[in-house]
């Protein structure tokens, strides 16, 4: 794309409000746009958002793309990414971000490929380079036992951002920024699907991809029972339970709290495992933690080639211990 320019962030909004990958991107992309030096814009797409234009200029945007119509209220493939190709043809942006979401994951591939350019999915780093002035976009392959760094020679550079992996910075409703609002301008006969019904996913407590603590547990926890003392665990710490594929498959938990290469992807500032093996499903999932501390008997266990801290040991004499401590610590 000739003459690209800028950082562009597409804004997912949930509940009247930014998601929290969404001010995260802005965070990465402010980071991304200074060393560039060039401007940072995020758009937001749906129906009545308009209202949450100032909220992204809070979290660091310079200029913000409002496309706002009642046929864009429900996500369908046909009518967003008609939006976004139209939009980034007209600001040809020299990076374009998307959030790890079900909603980027559909997105980014196919936009990618209308503006004749590459994607890169699943980022949880990224980085301008200081002598080619290209992204650096770092993501896990090989089931998350390695990371690979991949550029892109052609514009714009596209990347989804996994959640978590980014830092927002601190919202300031002083800042000001330029609000453009740009007609969808689309076809309601072009577009082939249309939205039934939702189901919202019931979750009691914290959400699992929004918690700053996961607690999960594996084959070894033996039961449905031993989930019950994880949980007393995940509440002290005011976080959310996790676990991996076999329990989630024993009916011990909800399939909601599985984590790992067909379950979810979790970045949380903490993640505790229990019982778990480590394969390598289970840990392309949950790599992105800042701090991993497992607990398995087995001191072979491949969860300890990634887990910052290690007890060795059976989780039924360990855990209690160490939950006792925790809410000793935060109690006091």
């Amino acid at each position: 794309m000739p003459d690209s320019k800028g950082v562009l962030v597409h804004a997912e909004i949930a509940d009247g409000k930014l998601c929290a990958i969404a001010t995260e991107m802005l965070g990465c992309g402010r980071k991304l746009a200074s060393a560039l030096g060039q401007e940072l814009a995020a758009v937001l797409i749906g129906s009545g958002v308009s209202n949450n234009a100032q909220e992204a200029i809070a979290f660091g945007a310079d200029k913000v793309y409002v496309i706002d119509d009642p046929t864009l209220a429900d996500y369908r493939t046909d009518a967003y990414v008609s939006v976004m190709e139209k939009l980034a043809k007209q600001v040809t942006p020299q990076v374009i971000l998307l959030g790890q979401t079900s909603t980027g994951r559909d997105l980014a591939p196919r936009l990618a490929f209308r503006l004749n350019t590459a994607a890169t999915l699943d980022c949880i780093a990224l980085d301008i380079d200081p002598s080619s002035k290209r992204l650096l976009q770092t993501k896990p392959v090989y089931g998350g036992n390695a990371q690979a760094v991949f550029t892109c020679d052609t514009d714009p550079q596209i990347a989804t951002v996994r959640s978590k992996a980014m830092s927002a910075l601190p919202q300031d409703a002083s800042r000001k920024g330029e609000v453009i609002t740009i007609a969808a301008g689309l076809d309601a006969s072009a577009i082939r699907t249309t939205v039934l019904n939702k189901v919202k996913e019931q979750v009691a407590g914290i959400k699992l991809e929004d918690a700053s603590v996961v607690v999960s547990g594996g084959r070894g926890i033996g039961g449905a029972e031993g989930f019950k003392q994880l949980a007393e665990l995940a509440q002290a710490l005011k976080g959310a339970i996790g676990a991996s594929r076999p329990a989630c498959d024993s009916g011990w938990v909800s399939d909601a709290c599985q984590v790992g290469l067909t379950g979810k992807l979790v970045a949380p500032d903490i993640y505790i495992a229990v019982g778990i093996s480590g394969s390598s499903q289970h840990l392309a999932g949950c790599t992105g933690a800042k701090t991993i501390i497992a607990f398995n008997k087995d001191p072979d266990a491949n969860i300890f080639k990634v887990a910052h801290y290690g007890v060795v040991g059976d989780w039924k004499v360990t855990l209690p211990a160490f939950t006792k401590k925790v809410k000793e610590l935060v109690s006091g």
